[in-house]
């Protein structure tokens, strides 16, 4: 079983790529055929095929082959996981600037 971390690695890796990071925001319109996505991307169809395989690896993506067309869609635990994290982060570090601002208000306070 995949711990936090390893989601999070595999998330960040994935969204490494600003091709990927281009597909993800076109699944977020909803479902999409591979041929779609690649459309507006300058590269082959089997180099967005790889780049979905990863987003796939990642679990950000899950597709699914009807007859000729692969369609793809976003999953959203990955994604959740990432807000998750930021979440957290974003907090001590917002303590952390606060506590430093106060320092330097009272440190450098202007007499007049």
């Amino acid at each position: 079983m995949a711990t936090e971390a390893d989601v999070l690695d595999r998330t960040f890796h994935a969204l490494a790529d600003p091709s990927r990071r281009s597909i993800v925001v076109q699944l977020t319109t909803g479902p999409a055929s591979v041929s779609a996505l690649a459309a507006p991307l300058k590269m082959s169809l089997p180099a967005v095929i790889q780049h979905i395989e990863v987003l796939q690896k990642s679990g950000i993506v899950y597709s699914e082959k009807v007859g000729r067309v692969r369609t793809c869609r976003l999953e959203p635990a990955p994604m959740q996981a990432v807000e998750h994290w930021i979440a957290q982060h974003r907090q001590v570090w917002e303590g952390r600037l606060d506590r430093l601002g106060d320092v330097l208000n009272t440190t450098y306070r202007r007499i007049p």
